[in-house]
């Protein structure tokens, strides 16, 4: 009966991926499907999917950071923003690109990844309609700048903070051994989309001159309403910096700002919360119990542990090994419950042998972080970014997204691969 399960889960996981790609049915459908037939079958119970797979903590940030965005966004300060950006680069959209990029891969490493892009995006559409420019390279770009960027601290990216829990690594420890190649990373990227999107990338000139005679401050029409939620959104960036130190989880900071946003400026819960990305909502949730059931029959185990046979011990061979298969496993499903599940391994695997498991962990690290640029369901912010344009009546297809984006994640893990053997092993 083991064995049954155990290909069945992977046959059920297959089939809900292969309709995700195919894009005939919402892929919030085909995921909440998936998941549910996991517990019909019995591979997991309901009652473990809510207390064990669901990652509420994801999915009450998200839901937190989306009424903060959908009540700052009346105050009309995203305009402002787009404005202030096309003046700073003349309009000219191979400088926009970049500097979007690089603002969002900052913004990604001192928050996290979710946080940044439901911030940008929405300046970044803003600036695309003015521009009457396809928005399509600045979000795919936005996408992969936050996972590099998120890759790079302790609090940008949820198996960061988990791999530095486990493993005692402090921030300074991340931002010291990842930073310098996270940065390297992100250069090529820009510069690699820069290339590919060279022909979209052209904006007409009366279009550019009209955008640079706009005043950024004519764009705030609700002043008192841009103060309230400047203060709130300033309150809960420092919350996310210090919910280790008081020991809550980013979800709880995040609906606490969300509450207090609401309270102080009486918006109409009704109205805001017609704004959520409920389809992304629900898409994660079905994902998590897609993968609970992976998890449940001894899937994701057993890939773990025919990881760490393969290097017999040896650190190098490891460190590799995991970065290449945390990558190409991060594409394809959640880095959360992989992250958690290799940790353990890696732990005993250091005990038996001995071996320094400290080059390990920022393979494992850069691996299922930068492996999230594979696909469209790859990472979170995918996911949140592709919920949002849709909204907006931009299509980013799982083909589409993938055939840029799972190159240029390859490129990544090459020089991530490069990077980790000369600086520790060379």
């Amino acid at each position: 009966m083991h064995d049954i399960a155990f290909y069945a889960s992977i046959l059920i996981f297959t089939l809900t991926y292969v309709l995700i790609i195919w894009e005939k049915f919402h892929r919030m459908v085909v995921a909440m499907t998936g998941g549910i037939v996991m517990m019909l079958l019995g591979f997991l119970s309901q009652e473990t999917a809510l207390k064990d797979d669901i990652d509420f903590n994801t999915l009450g940030l998200l839901i937190g950071m989306m009424i903060l965005v959908t009540i700052t966004r009346r105050s009309g300060v995203f305009e402002a923003v787009a404005i202030w950006s096309a003046h700073v680069t003349k309009g000219h959209p191979f400088r926009l690109l970049a500097l979007l990029s690089g603002i969002t891969a900052s913004a990604s490493a001192l928050l996290d990844n979710v946080t940044t892009v439901l911030l940008i995006v929405p300046v970044t559409l803003t600036l695309t309609d003015k521009l009457q420019i396809n928005p399509l390279p600045f979000l795919i770009s936005e996408i992969l700048a936050s996972n590099i960027g998120g890759t790079a601290t302790l609090i940008g990216d949820p198996p960061n903070i988990m791999i530095g829990s486990a493993a005692g690594l402090s921030f300074n420890a991340f931002a010291y051994h990842l930073a310098p190649i996270c940065i390297l990373i992100l250069l090529v990227t820009i510069a690699l989309l820069l290339f590919f999107y060279r022909k979209d990338l052209q904006v007409e000139e009366e279009d550019r001159l009209s955008v640079l005679q706009l005043n950024y401050q004519d764009a705030i029409h609700d002043q008192a309403l841009l103060k309230k939620s400047l203060f709130v959104l300033a309150l809960t960036i420092l919350g996310f910096t210090l919910h280790g130190f008081f020991h809550l989880e980013s979800a709880t900071v995040a609906l606490a700002g969300a509450m207090l946003l609401l309270l102080i400026s009486k918006a109409e819960p009704e109205e805001i919360l017609l704004h959520i990305e409920w389809p992304t909502i629900f898409f994660f949730t079905g994902l998590f119990v897609l993968v609970g059931g992976l998890k449940a029959t001894g899937v994701i185990k057993a890939i773990a542990y025919w990881a760490l046979a393969l290097t017999q011990g040896q650190v190098m061979e490891t460190s590799l090994l995991v970065l290449w298969l945390s990558a190409i496993a991060s594409a394809f499903i959640d880095n959360i419950p992989f992250v958690a599940t290799m940790i353990p391994m890696l732990q005993e695997m250091g005990q038996l042998s001995g071996m320094n498991l400290e080059p390990v962990w920022w393979s494992l690290a850069l691996g299922a972080c930068l492996g999230g640029n594979g696909t469209l369901i790859g990472a979170s912010a995918n996911v949140v970014v592709a919920g949002i344009a849709e909204k907006n009546g931009i299509a980013i297809t799982f083909r589409g997204f993938f055939k840029l984006a799972f190159p240029l994640m390859l490129v990544s893990i090459v020089l991530s691969h490069i990077y980790v053997y000369f600086r520790y092993f060379f």
